[in-house]
Order: C-alpha cells, then sequence, then structure tokens
C-alpha cells in the first residue's frame, strides 16, 4: 500500500527518471559483470570472493567529459577517508563544491526537483538560496559519531565514502566513485548481495547490492544506483530528505520499486542516504 506522500513522490521521481539525459546506457556505455553471490561473513579472506573480475568490465570514458561528471569527478579526491580525521577544506575545493553545484542546477532532473520542493515551500525559488540550501545539506562539515571536530559531510559519506576503525567501509553509495577507484585497484568487489525478499541483481538494471573492500576495509553490504548521472542521484536524495521525515521513502519508478533510505544528522545535514531495490516492476 503506497501512502499519499509516497505516491506524489514517484510521479516527481518518475519525471526527473525520464529527464536524466545522462544517463547510460546498460550494455551499451558500460557493462558489469555480476558473477557470484558474496558470502554473508565479514571477513576479507580470498575465500570469500565470489568474483574473481572486476565488477566493471566497460565504461565509455567519454561520458566523465560532461560537464557534470566533470565536476563530480573533482570532488572525489578532496576526501580524508578516515572518520576521526578532520577534513580541511581548502578555498579550491569549496569553489569545486560550488561549479559542481552550478553545473547540477541547470539539468533538466535537478530543476524537476527543484520546481517540485518550491511548490512544497520546502526550498527557495532563487537558485542562489537554493545553491545555499543544497550547500549546508551536503557540503557543511559535521562531527561523526565519536569524532570531536568535524570530519565528514553528507557528501562525503554517500558519494566518496569512508572508512571507520580503517577495517570498516561506510556509505560509499556511488558508482562513478566505485569504478574509478576500481580502476586504481582499490576496490576489490566480492559478488553480489540478495536477499530472500530482494530479486536477483540484473546486470541490465540500474540498481545494484554488493559487497566488496575498499583499501584494507571491507563494505559488507552496499547498495548502488548504476549508470545514472550525479544529478538524477542528488534530485533524488534530496528531495527524500527534504520531504520525508520519517527517513525511509518507498517510490516506484521506471523498472523499480525502491525504498530510499535516508538518515537525517541533527535535522540539517544529510548522514546518510541509498537506495534498496524491494522489487522489479513492469513499467506501465
Amino acid at each position: 500500500m503506497m501512502i499519499e506522500s509516497d505516491r506524489e513522490l514517484s510521479a516527481i521521481v518518475q519525471e526527473i527518471w525520464d529527464n536524466d539525459v545522462n544517463r547510460l546506457k546498460p550494455g551499451k556505455d558500460y557493462r558489469i559483470s555480476l558473477q557470484g553471490k558474496a558470502g554473508d561473513s565479514m571477513g576479507d579472506n580470498e575465500s570469500n570472493d565470489r568474483a574473481g573480475l572486476p565488477l566493471f568490465t566497460f565504461v565509455d570514458e567519454n561520458i566523465f567529459k560532461k560537464e557534470t561528471f566533470l565536476a563530480f569527478i573533482s570532488l572525489l579526491d578532496n576526501y580524508e577517508s578516515d572518520t576521526g580525521e578532520p577534513e580541511i577544506v581548502t578555498p579550491e575545493e569549496v569553489a569545486e563544491n560550488h561549479r559542481f553545484l552550478d553545473a547540477i542546477i541547470q539539468t533538466p532532473a535537478m530543476k524537476i526537483a527543484h520546481k517540485h520542493l518550491v511548490e512544497k515551500q520546502l526550498s527557495p525559488q532563487d537558485d542562489t538560496e537554493f545553491k545555499e540550501q543544497l550547500y549546508r545539506i551536503w557540503f557543511e562539515l559535521y562531527a561523526r559519531r565519536g569524532s570531536s571536530r568535524p570530519d565528514s559531510s553528507g557528501f562525503e559519506h554517500v558519494f566518496v565514502g569512508e572508512t571507520r576503525g580503517g577495517r570498516t567501509v561506510i556509505g560509499f553509495h556511488n558508482w562513478i566513485q566505485l569504478y574509478i577507484q576500481e580502476k586504481l585497484g582499490h576496490i576489490d568487489y566480492k559478488g553480489y548481495s540478495v536477499t530472500a525478499n530482494s530479486p536477483q541483481p540484473d546486470e541490465n538494471k540500474h540498481i545494484l547490492a554488493l559487497q566488496f573492500s575498499w583499501k584494507n576495509g571491507i563494505k559488507p553490504k552496499g547498495s548502488i544506483f548504476i549508470g545514472v548521472s550525479p544529478e538524477f542521484e542528488f534530485a533524488l536524495y534530496t528531495l527524500s530528505f527534504l520531504t520525508s521525515p520519517n527517513e525511509r521513502v518507498k517510490v516506484q519508478f521506471s523498472f523499480y520499486d525502491v525504498e530510499i533510505v535516508c538518515h537525517h544528522y541533527n535535522q540539517k545535514h544529510i548522514g546518510t542516504t541509498f537506495p534498496v531495490l524491494l522489487r522489479y516492476r513492469n513499467p506501465q
């Protein structure tokens, strides 16, 4: 049973999806190799690896020359992955954050999200003020659990990934970062994750739950969109954060029934956010 607000949100998300002009096409712009189902244990031993090969077998890197991708990728090396290590934000990095926001608010996906948020009186209509709101939500630093100093931001956690105690990977819900880190040899894909309630993953669909190690840490189960544009995720997660106080919202769009998990930090910032695939549906 979908509640009314979820149905309304689904319609907006469908519109954003339909207008995600920079989304990659599976099998054409990129290919992934799912291989085996990841083991349940947390151990980082080789016997637990159900995937001998990388996840990405091909990505057309010309895509990364598009403005929003280029601006997004420039942000990925701005962070210290260890929680507890204070982040030092340089003026160059602030400028890069602004350049990224400038690029995405011009996209159809983000314009649709913005229009809806203005109608709901959740965001200012003025682009500059809207950008300030996005900056606060995503880029303002805060102290993660157990840290006394600002060491984290929503953007870092969700899109870049962090490590806790050096052994556990937290956040890290973005395919572009996954692809780049895998190419650099920092990621070892361990296989896909599937539960009794979730469908078998599909190499030609845009959502995947998986297990991987990054540097020396392990991500026992992560869930990500694959092949979507940075602006699609930014639009979807910002919408979920601002419209849904209950931190979990179900949306239906394209082939997907998805729960968007979106934890708030002090109601001001995004703590974490990611998609959970509930089932594949037949698009109308």
